[in-house]
């Protein structure tokens, strides 16, 4: 089955989205933070009738608006090319991820350009109160955009609330509240949004601290790293709160993904966590069985990954061989057998399709099959895998090593985020710490090191998606949807195309927006809170 697909189509497919994805993602988590930093500033402002956080607010208020406009524009892009690019998945998922995708458009996007206006060109136009509510409003509206977003993205992560309707081949939602609760969609949201509240504090404090390189606008520059510092402190508890969550319920959910974090080959009890890693020789090669994981350096914190996998030091963490080839000791089912129940699945799918004008007793037969809750639990839940199926036993196993996401890209990718994750809240620590001793003008290497944290800081955020997104790989949708079978019947050469055109247009985009952000910083904070 594998040899009827377009690989072509497919990488560039995949290429042409994860650019969008990964570009539109330079915006977003800055939007999400620094809203509410801003709606933060201003509730200061209200308060003590002090015009210098009045200042404060528009300067961060105006990078916010440039950051705001470029990130619409990417993410109208995104949501486009579902349509273009990926038009059996868009049909596959039925009204599952349409829903929330048009709540967000429904409802946070219209509250954010409702309230926007107010907050940029509402000052000595509204009251003050009124004003405020107005940025409130558009903060919270910029992480309703989010909730529903993730949500979608967390369906496709972990498929609940749905069934399966033979005669449209389409998954329907049956529970809303299942979709929207899941513990997928809980984490997911929080842990993300968290990120980009980090993102934001490390954006402002790294700019003050250019500021107080600079000696100028000294005391702007310290009210904010203390506003940003203690946001941070705060969404940094929660990011490690948010994150442990998510590591119990991909373990659960997610197994394989969990796996190649670690890049454990085979499962232990008392499994460490690597805390450091360098590959000498990484175990990417799906086909090889016998490949192991080669460290050039390894520090380890022994029963950590099986703590964090189960809350508890002696849980048994499954390794990437123990799911490929199963583990019966384990009760862990074997890919072989996952892709022969898929194939039965699919090829129970067919055979209803067949008969629906020809035999109208098997027809009902196998409708009835769709509402087994027994068979659809131990058949159609692997659906996906049927896509891999060979009737060769050989090439069978060979297709089984293939479901496994790439190791050392996953791998780098959670450590990366992780240890960029710690070194941000000793950074807030330490910043709050000497601005409070009125100590932070004297310390150049802090003010430095927050100013060049500040990429540090995209560099984790894009990290984390590629662990969510290569992590799960080959699934866009988890064992009922390969990347494979997503992507639309088009011609290679138009998706390569337009893959060289947004780029250009991205890179364009990016470099507008460094351009007027930094020309807004140089320029600094406008003299008198009035003006």
């Amino acid at each position: 089955m594998l040899e009827n697909i377009d690989l072509t189509l497919v990488n560039w497919s995949r290429a042409q989205f994860a650019l969008t994805a990964m570009f539109h993602w330079l915006f977003v988590p800055l939007t999400l933070g620094l809203g509410f930093i801003v709606a933060f500033m201003e509730s200061i402002y209200v308060r003590t009738g002090d015009l210098e956080w009045k200042r404060i607010t528009k300067f961060w208020m105006k990078l916010f608006g440039i950051n705001f406009a470029i990130g619409v524009a990417t993410g109208i892009i995104l949501e486009f090319e579902f349509g273009t690019n990926w038009s059996n998945y868009s049909w596959f998922v039925g009204d599952i991820f349409g829903a929330p995708l048009a709540i967000e458009g429904i409802m946070a996007f219209f509250l954010e350009s409702t309230f926007i206006a107010v907050m940029f060109f509402g000052w000595g136009k509204v009251s003050k109160k009124f004003h405020l509510v107005a940025t409130w409003l558009t903060a919270i509206g910029a992480n309703l955009s989010a909730l529903w977003i993730l949500v979608a993205n967390a369906w496709m992560q972990n498929p609940v609330g749905m069934k399966f309707n033979p005669e449209t081949a389409r998954n329907e939602m049956v529970n809303f509240w299942d979709v929207f609760l899941s513990e997928t969609a809980v984490n997911k949201f929080l842990h993300t949004t968290t990120s980009g509240y980090v993102l934001a504090s490390i954006f402002v404090v790294g700019i003050s601290s250019w500021f107080l390189l600079k000696k100028r606008h000294i005391l702007f520059a310290k009210r904010s790293i203390v506003i940003a510092s203690v946001f941070g402190i705060i969404s940094s508890a929660m990011l490690i709160g948010t994150g442990d969550g998510s590591a119990r319920e991909i373990a659960r959910n997610q197994p394989m993904k969990f796996a190649a974090m670690e890049s454990l080959m085979e499962g232990q009890t008392q499994a460490p966590l690597i805390a450091v890693g360098l590959f000498g020789k990484a175990p990417d090669d799906p086909l090889n069985k016998d490949s192991e994981s080669d460290f050039l350096v390894k520090i380890e914190i022994p029963n950590m990954l099986s703590y964090m996998a189960f809350l508890k030091v002696d849980a048994f963490v499954p390794g990437i061989k123990d799911l490929v080839l199963g583990n019966e000791v384990r009760n862990i089912m074997s890919y072989k057998e996952k892709i022969r129940r898929g194939y039965e699945a699919q090829q129970t799918l067919k055979a209803f399709k067949e008969s629906k004008n020809s035999d109208p007793e098997e027809y009902a037969r196998l409708k009835a099959k769709f509402n087994d809750k027994e068979w659809v639990d131990n058949y159609f839940r692997y659906f996906g895998y049927g896509n891999y199926y060979d009737p060769d036993p050989e090439q069978l196993e060979l297709n089984a090593f293939k479901i496994v996401p790439p190791i050392s890209m996953s791998f780098y990718a959670f450590h990366i985020m992780v240890g960029l994750g710690m070194h941000f809240l000793l950074l807030f620590v330490v910043l709050l710490w000497l601005t409070a001793r009125n100590k932070i003008e004297d310390k150049k290497v802090v003010l430095y090191t927050a100013l060049w944290t500040i990429p540090l800081a995209y560099v984790a955020s894009q990290a984390g998606w590629i662990v969510a997104e290569v992590g799960r790989q080959p699934w866009v949708i988890q064992d009922l949807m390969p990347t494979m079978s997503a992507v639309s019947k088009i011609d290679s050469t138009s998706v390569m195309i337009t893959f060289w055109l947004f780029t250009i247009t991205f890179v364009g985009l990016a470099i507008a927006e460094v351009k007027i952000m930094t020309k807004q910083i140089k320029n600094g904070p406008k003299e008198g809170g009035d003006k």
